[in-house]
């Protein structure tokens, strides 16, 4: 019998999968020091975003059961 596939637990906090099958994360530096970040740079930074596909196929093999 193989062995069973595992998540890896960090880049499973970190990532997740839409209905699609792209990989969403959200967006870093948003937790101190915001006041000199500009609100417009804040702004578009509290969305997240999906990741570029040669990306994501490396973060699926990490989730895999994601």
């Amino acid at each position: 019998m193989g062995n069973k596939m595992k998540t890896r637990r960090g880049a499973a906090k970190r990532f997740g999968k839409t209905a699609t099958g792209k990989i969403k994360f959200k967006r870093a530096k948003m937790r101190h020091i915001l006041s000199k970040k500009s609100t417009k740079w804040k702004r578009h930074a509290r969305h997240g975003s999906t990741l570029a596909e040669p990306d994501a196929r490396r973060i699926r093999l990490l989730i895999p059961h994601k």
